[in-house]
Parts: structure tokens; C-alpha cells; sequence
């Protein structure tokens, strides 16, 4: 539901949109009249003449109008675009064959490839990347298309497809699996604290960093460094932090309870995290109305988040749909309600209506910089109290197992895996299509979740792993700064943007079988080291930050002391190399 809205709110000049709709949601005179006001088109899929199957788009399209519709077919979670079906392209090259023999001299028909990428598909109110692409015109497959020989249209409607595919790929982020799309999404958090990413380049930044995860024998203890980014990330999971908020969290080494700090010193400590939730509670009293009034849809957004929480593309759309469902009932009733008090006089509807409307923009001011400052505050005290826990409270590394490798989403049984194509583990290799028949997919059986602990028993193991995590991520960098002739992984189209190396050319399209999309096999990439460090540290890159200490490391000691604090060193420091410059070193 959020796609639709994102791609009617960002297309240029305000032009409506037409969307597919199945024709079986018009049969009934409301949802008719709705859908169709709304501008949607309704498509029988059954039906086998294809000019019959397009005619509302063909009308749409005659008298300039936009059509938009999802050549995926289905939303899904997937580390990568898993399928784009003929839909679009059947369309397209329909109508350029039925503009000539009606002698059309209308505009030509263009397909606009958009992707859109949320930065966090989970998290409401989270950034969203929209892309637009370059226009495909039909010049290169009209002539195929109504060509007489047999086979020429479908090879016509599968290239385009293929074509489609392949900007959409380029503007979106794909991994070969989970883990490898698990630790690029680690090793961008820690380079970028606090989300200050420059969204402009979120796309090709993580793009970048999944390649560089998908190169074979990167470093010889690679394996070693993508497992404590992968535990790091898991145990994040589990407690519900975020890296950011651990990064901001006001931790001096005072409130180490195992240095020898005079008592004075600790309670003036102490006493600045007091100051810091009282100053929070101090808020609270000029949010505490709009609170009150919007707490029940909070409430029912998260219970909408809840009934999806294996489907990650999902939850950000029920928590609009639930929480708009009570907003639909509080915003009129407080509107009555106002009016009521002011006699139902007619400038007294105008100042409910003004009343009303001031509310909400004054809900929405304050309830992000209220929600992420009290959530770093909740943050402190948890990690404050799971350090100074006796340490028989913490989870036994058995029992801590569980929780140390990420909760993979099930698959979605809407995606034919047998007609869609099996890409291999490394960005740039040839996929292959596997099957030629519409197989018959089962649901996934859902594994049992995992009981979440107390939040105490892993915040020590949650420090550690992120030092590890650090550790770990600072040494493949340090590595790879010492071998500025290695190659790494890149996708071909990054290597065609930024420079590189093309093993081999294979541009001949590879035919579809059934209704699955036509394959360009595209040449394995390479980007220098040197090359992939200069392109992370000139777009904000913390990498020189990960060589000195982590800010409040002493957390990650035991109640009993054992431990130090762990340095993490670097052979190319001490060589002089600097990786971040002064002017943007904020760390």
C-alpha cells in the first residue's frame, strides 16, 4: 500500500496515476465507484486476448495519461529483486501495435523504470530513496514485435523485460543472500553513526558494500570478520537497540564500577544522566496532551506490526493502515467535540477545523525529536543497569547461541522460484533460468520464535559484539589499505560508473522460458581496493574512526572486572596513513 502512495506523492507535475486493479475488486458499486475514481484500471486477468486484457490502459494511454503498475508482481523480502514478470512490457508493445494499424499520431508510448528504496522497511516515518530512471522507448522492439515470424513478439517482449530488469537492478540494492546483506547493512551503520548517510548515494553506498561482502578470499580471516558483524547485528536484533543509539549513549568511563573513581566524581556523573531524564520528564508536560490523545494508535500501530512481524515489507504499512484507523475516529470526534463547546455556531466550525488541524501539525513537530531523545534515554538507563548487574544475571554463552545469528524471514510463497532465475553467490555472474513450468510453491512452515531475555542478560554480550564488531570491521579496512592493488567485487554497472574491470562483455539476452524474464548476462566486475576506500571515505566514511577506542568499551567487562578495555590498533596508522580528513572527522 505504501508503494502506491510514495510513487503518486513523487511523480513529476502532480499527474495522476493509473493503477492496475484486479477487475474481481470492481464488482461492487462502492469499491467501483471508489477504485475507478481514484483512477484505476481494472484488468481481467483470466481473460487470453491481450487487447481485451489492456483496453482500459489502452484508453488511458490514447489521451496522455500515466500508468503505473509493479512488474514484481507481489511485495516479498528478499536480499534482491527476485523476479520481474512480461506484464509491462506486453502492455507497452500492445499498444505501440495498436497505435499503427489505427494510425494513432498520438505521443509514443515510454516505460519509466522507478525504484523505490526505504532505508528502514520496518521503521514508520523512516527515509524512502525514489529513483527515476531513464525513459525506454519502443524504437528498439517495435520492428521484432510486429514482425510476422513466429516467436518474434515474445523475444521482443522478453528483451524489454530484460531491459526493465536491468534498471531497476542498478537502482535498487541487491545481495546474493542474508548474511552477505546482513553485514554490508552492519558495516554501513558503523562507518555511518548516527544515520548521517547522504541518502543521495544511500543506494550505491550499500550497493558497494554488498559487493565488497560478496568478494571470494577478500582477507584471509574474512570469514572470521563478516560472522562478528552478522552476531553483532543478530544481538541488536534481539534487544531492539540500534547502533546509533549505542553510539550516542552518554557512557563516560566515571560510571566504569570498577576503576577507581572517588565517589564525588561518580555522582556528579550520576547526577548529569539524572539531570538528562528529569530534562526529558520536563518535556513531557507540552507533549503529554497530543500523547494522550494519540497513544491508542501508537498502540494499535504496533499490534498491526506485531500480526507481520515475518514480513518486513509489511509492517510499516500496517502501522499506517491501524494507526489512520483510529485517526479517522479521534480527528473527526475532537473536531465535534470542539464544536460543541462553541455552540455549533458557524465560525465555531471554523475554529474546530483550526483547532483540529494545529493539533496534529503540533503532534507531528514534536513526537520525532521527543521519540528518538527519550529513546536514547531509555537506551542509557538499560545499558547502565545490565553494566552493573551481577554477572550471574548474564546468559551463558550456550544459551546466548540462539541469539547470535539473525532471524532469516521466511519465504514468500508468491514467488515462483522455479521460473524466477538462480543467481550465484557473487554480484556479476551469469544467472541462469531454472524450469520452464508454473510450479506450485507451498507456505513455509513458520519456525518457532525465539523467547527474547531480559534486556539486562545481553547488554554486556551486546557491548562486546560490538567491539568485536568494531575490531573486526577496522582490521578488513586496515587490510585492504595495505594492498592497494587488490581487486574486489563490484557490480558491472558500479565498475562502469566509477572505473574498473570487466572480465568479459556477455551482452547477448538469454531467452525467457514460460513467463519468466529474459536474462542479460551481465560480466563480472572489479573495483580496486584502493579505489572502493577513496569512494567510502570521500562520502562520509568513519573508517579512520574505527581505529581508536570505542567510547565506553568498559561496559563490556564483566560485573567482576575481568577484562580491559580493548584497543584496536592499526599497523597503517602508525604508518601515517590517515583515512579521514581533520575537516570531517567528528568523532
Amino acid at each position: 500500500m505504501l508503494d502506491p502512495a510514495i510513487l503518486s506523492l513523487t511523480f513529476p507535475y502532480r499527474r495522476l496515476l493509473h493503477y492496475w486493479a484486479k477487475a474481481s475488486l470492481m464488482s461492487h458499486p462502492v469499491a467501483r465507484y471508489i477504485l475507478s475514481s481514484a483512477g484505476n484500471i481494472p484488468v481481467d486477468r483470466k481473460s487470453k486476448d491481450r487487447r481485451k486484457l489492456f483496453q482500459g490502459t489502452f484508453d488511458a494511454l490514447s489521451q496522455g495519461q500515466a500508468v503505473a503498475l509493479f512488474p514484481e508482481g507481489t511485495s516479498y523480502t528478499e536480499p534482491r529483486i527476485m523476479q520481474v514478470k512480461d506484464g509491462a512490457a506486453w502492455a507497452a508493445l500492445e499498444y505501440t501495435k495498436w497505435t499503427t494499424e489505427h494510425g494513432n499520431s498520438g505521443d509514443p508510448v515510454e516505460i519509466i523504470p522507478v525504484s523505490i528504496v526505504y532505508t528502514n522497511k520496518s521503521k514508520y516515518r523512516s527515509c524512502v530513496v525514489v529513483e527515476y530512471g531513464k525513459p525506454i522507448t519502443m524504437d528498439e522492439y517495435k520492428a521484432e514485435f510486429l514482425s510476422p515470424d513466429e516467436g518474434a513478439p515474445r523475444t521482443a517482449v522478453k528483451r524489454l523485460t530484460a531491459q526493465i530488469e536491468r534498471q531497476l537492478t542498478e537502482t535498487t540494492i541487491n545481495a546474493p543472500d542474508w548474511d552477505t546483506l546482513y553485514a554490508a547493512r552492519m558495516a554501513r551503520d558503523l562507518l555511518w553513526p548516527e544515520e548521517n548517510i547522504n541518502l543521495d548515494e544511500f543506494v550505491v553506498i550499500s550497493q558497494t558494500l554488498v559487493d565488497l561482502f560478496c568478494t571470494p578470499d577478500l582477507v584471509p580471516n574474512f570469514a572470521s570478520i563478516k560472522r562478528h558483524l552478522l552476531t553483532y547485528y543478530s544481538l541488536l536484533q534481539s534487544t531492539h537497540l540500534t547502533n546509533d543509539v549505542l553510539t550516542s549513549l552518554p557512557l563516560p568511563p566515571t560510571l566504569d564500577p570498577h576503576r577507581p573513581i572517588s565517589l564525588p566524581s561518580r555522582l556528579a556523573t550520576l547526577s548529569v544522566l539524572i539531570r538528562d531524564s528529569l530534562s526529558c520528564l520536563i518535556r513531557l508536560p507540552f507533549f503529554l496532551i497530543p500523547l494522550a490523545v494519540h497513544f491508542p494508535s501508537y498502540l494499535l500501530a504496533r499490534f498491526g506490526a506485531r500480526l507481520v512481524e515475518d514480513e518486513e515489507e509489511t509492517q510499516a504499512q500496517n502501522k499506517v493502515v491501524f494507526g489512520l484507523l483510529f485517526l479517522f475516529l479521534m480527528y473527526p470526534a475532537t473536531f465535534f467535540f470542539v464544536w460543541a463547546f462553541l455552540r455549533y455556531t458557524p465560525i465555531g466550525a471554523f475554529v474546530a477545523a483550526a483547532f483540529v488541524f494545529l493539533f496534529a501539525m503540533y503532534h507531528n513537530k514534536l513526537v520525532n525529536d521527543n521519540y528518538e531523545h527519550a529513546k536514547r534515554l531509555a537506551a542509557t538507563w538499560r545499558v547502565l543497569v545490565g553494566v552493573w548487574a551481577p554477572k550471574k544475571w548474564d546468559l551463558s554463552l550456550n544459551a546466548l547461541a540462539q541469539y547470535t545469528s539473525p532471524q532469516l524471514p521466511p519465504e514468500n510463497p508468491w514467488i515462483d522460484r522455479s521460473r524466477s532465475k538462480s543467481r550465484s553467490s557473487t554480484p556479476g555472474s551469469s544467472p541462469n533460468l531454472n524450469g520452464s513450468t508454473l510450479s506450485t510453491v507451498s507456505p513455509p512452515s513458520k519456525s518457532r520464535k525465539k523467547h527474547r531475555p531480559p534486556s539486562r542478560r545481553l547488554i554486556r554480550h551486546v557491548l562486546r559484539a560490538r567491539i568485536e564488531a568494531v575490531k573486526s570491521l577496522a582490521s578488513l579496512f586496515d587490510q585492504l589499505g595495505r594492498q592497494p592493488d587488490k581487486r574486489v567485487r563490484a557490480s558491472s554497472h558500479l565498475v562502469r560508473l566509477f572505473g574498473g574491470e570487466l572480465d568479459s562483455d556477455k551482452l547477448s539476452p538469454t531467452d525467457g522460458v514460460g513467463g519468466t524474464v529474459a536474462v542479460i548476462d551481465e560480466p563480472i566486475g572489479w573495483r580496486s581496493a584502493k579505489e572502493v576506500l577513496s569512494f567510502l571515505i570521500q562520502r562520509g566514511a568513519k573508517i579512520g574512526g574505527l581505529e581508536r577506542r570505542v567510547e565506553g568499551d568498559w561496559a563490556a567487562v564483566s560485573s567482576d572486572g575481568e577484562g580491559e578495555g580493548i584497543e584496536i590498533e592499526s599497523d597503517a596508522l602508525k604508518e601515517g596513513l590517515t583515512w579521514v580528513p581533520p575537516a570531517h572527522d567528528q568523532s
